[in-house]
């Protein structure tokens, strides 16, 4: 179970994004964060005057997840493509992608132009980007054209060059001026590798000069001039913060690292999809104590793509695997194309991977505590009331209790409880056929003994279902029921502990009835919280059941008073309506939907139950 409050304390302190889940797992909202930590944390505050809104949508997180990244650029980026992915109800705001610029050189001409570009197409042209700042974008390609010389204009070149007289650019010598045809295609492409080395972040020079000139206008006292400059430094530096979550091509590709622990893996996927990322997984490996990462990775990548619909052009791994190229063959075999199966070592693909590695780190160690802390609440747990009890091991525990109202409607509930969690698939009901009246004690008895002589049957025929016996039985109550549950026991044979759960004045749990006497428990401990969960699981249990055969036998008790519904009608009916608030409320054409029920009869059943407002609450 996801519990929030220790989530919150594993929050890093790093930029990303944080995805919100609904209580059907459903994502509600994405938000991207420069502090993670400081971000999740401030939704789960008491603030007033936040929204209603907000406040609607925090009252319907069931969980959270993040995904770290880099800068908080990347984290913007990649908010826009999971809320585009998932369409979150609470994101009103849909960004397109025309909101990020990018700058495109288009190295395909002869005398290639930096470009300013919101849409990307499909062409040779170098793209980088996207950027959050459109001003930052301009004047970065405003600095580079002025810095080498480089073309603005639409002509086409080299055919027009000489035909017509050089723009303004160049008489101010901020072009060299192509258009006259006085410069070959290889000076002006030195010019543009220049620029394009600026653009993949080599640019040392160009921010020295920069800064220079700025100290040397502020020494000047020429301060405007120098805050443009300064300006400038910045918007450069903006630019050149490259960010991995969005491509600049459009393939389809998984970035799979790895991260190890001491007895178990974690492999983080990144989903790129056009060349956006738009969602990730992660998987854990077991037995991989002896094991290399190679080894790890490779049967993972077996695992998995064994079994997936869709398979990407590209597979980008944080490690080698063995029979790469067989791999490779086996995955192109399966998609009808070829696959590449890739192990970056530099650039922005092997960021992305160290950054897929990163979230794999943080989830082993998260999930490293919470598989701590569960541990602590419940084998821990049982290992403390084993100890306190003076037991060697308990692996199952089968608590009991009864549900009634004043003898009527008498029901017991059996409920299991395996290395301290819940085994929902091994409750029991048990409707009491021997009781009349209010006594519990006798109905503890029927219960008890319809379970073990149903044990001790199927132990000697299946083998299965009641045959498997606990390590301990926890009753509901102090000496009075355990005396009984030790007198079914003996009377079959059969050696198993017995303990009570002994509650106080104010129905809550209090301590345990060992041996003859109350033993002394720890309140804050974990076995005790264990003991309060078994307990309140056996009570909740029977008074569920409780409630759904009273609700069962109130319809009943009013549909047999109608008439024209006799037994047949009557079943037909509760088969089809949960309560009689359903019926009450139906149509007379719905009711007359059910099988067996003709019109006439419909039209009575809904003026009977209409007339009868004392019935109207339902189950």
């Amino acid at each position: 179970m996801f519990n929030t409050e220790e989530e919150l304390k594993k929050l890093p302190k790093s930029p990303g994004v944080y995805i919100m889940h609904g209580e059907k797992d459903e994502v509600i909202y994405v938000g991207k964060a420069k502090n993670l930590h400081n971000r999740v944390r401030s939704y789960f505050r008491k603030i007033v005057g936040r929204g209603p809104a907000i406040d609607r949508m925090v009252s319907q997180i069931s969980r959270f997840e993040y995904i770290v990244t880099d800068t908080e650029l990347e984290a913007l980026v990649l908010e826009n493509n999971l809320i585009k992915e998932y369409e979150p109800k609470y994101n009103t705001m849909l960004r397109d992608d025309k909101t990020y610029p990018y700058i495109k050189v288009t190295v395909n001409e002869d005398f290639p132009r930096i470009l300013f570009v919101r849409r990307l197409k499909k062409d040779r042209s170098r793209v980088f980007g996207p950027y959050s700042s459109s001003y930052a974008v301009r004047d970065t390609i405003e600095l580079l054209n002025k810095i080498y010389g480089l073309r603005t204009c639409s002509m086409k070149l080299p055919e027009a060059a000489g035909k017509t007289r050089p723009c303004l650019n160049y008489h101010m010598k901020q072009c060299c001026g192509p258009c006259t045809g006085q410069v070959s295609k290889e000076e002006y492409r030195k010019r543009v590798d220049s620029a394009l080395a600026f653009l993949d972040g080599r640019y040392e020079s160009v921010i020295s000069d920069l800064e220079e000139r700025m100290n040397a206008a502020s020494e000047k006292l020429e301060f405007e001039e120098a805050a443009r400059l300064r300006d400038l430094i910045s918007n450069v530096k903006s630019i050149l913060q490259r960010q991995k979550i969005t491509g600049y091509n459009e393939e389809d590709r998984d970035v799979i690292a790895l991260a190890r622990g001491d007895s178990d893996a974690v492999v983080q996927i990144f989903f790129i999809r056009s060349g956006k990322m738009i969602g990730r997984d992660h998987f854990y490996m077991t037995h991989v104590t002896d094991t290399d990462d190679d080894e790890v990775m490779y049967g993972f990548i077996r695992q998995y793509y064994a079994g997936t619909p869709y398979i990407p052009q590209e597979i980008m791994l944080s490690s080698r695997v063995p029979d790469a190229e067989l791999i490779e063959e086996w995955l192109s075999g399966r998609k009808g194309r070829r696959v590449h199966i890739l192990v970056p070592e530099r650039g922005s693909k092997e960021k992305l991977l160290e950054l897929a590695k990163e979230n794999a780190r943080l989830v082993l160690t998260k999930d490293s505590e919470r598989i701590r802390l569960e541990n602590a609440r419940t084998v821990g747990a049982v290992r403390q009331i084993s100890d306190l009890l003076g037991l060697p091991q308990i692996h199952r525990m089968e608590a009991f209790d009864i549900s009634n109202i004043s003898g009527f409607l008498n029901v017991g509930s059996m409920v299991v409880f395996e290395d301290g969690r819940p085994k929902k698939s091994d409750y029991r009901k048990f409707r009491i056929k021997t009781v009349a009246g209010p006594d519990d004690y006798a109905c503890m008895k029927e219960v008890l003994t319809r379970r073990f002589e149903h044990g001790l049957a199927e132990k000697e025929t299946s083998g299965s279902g009641f045959s498997v016996f606990p390590d301990i039985l926890l009753m509901d109550g102090g000496r009075g029921q355990v005396n009984i549950a030790t007198g079914v026991l003996k009377e079959l044979g059969l050696d198993i502990p017995v303990a009570g759960m002994v509650k106080d004045d104010f129905h809550r749990t209090r301590g345990i009835y060992w041996n003859n006497e109350e033993i002394p428990i720890d309140t804050h401990s974990e076995g005790f919280k264990l003991i309060t969960r078994v307990q309140d699981e056996a009570h909740r249990f029977a008074i569920e059941y409780h409630r759904s055969l009273r609700s069962k036998n109130q319809v009943q008790s009013v549909l047999d008073q109608i008439p024209g519904v006799g037994e047949a009608r009557r079943k037909a009916l509760m088969r089809r309506y949960s309560s009689l608030s359903e019926i009450k409320e139906a149509s007379a054409e719905d009711i007359a939907k059910t099988p067996g029920i003709p019109a006439s009869v419909a039209e009575e059943i809904r003026n009977y139950l209409n007339g009868k407002d004392q019935f109207s609450s339902g189950s």
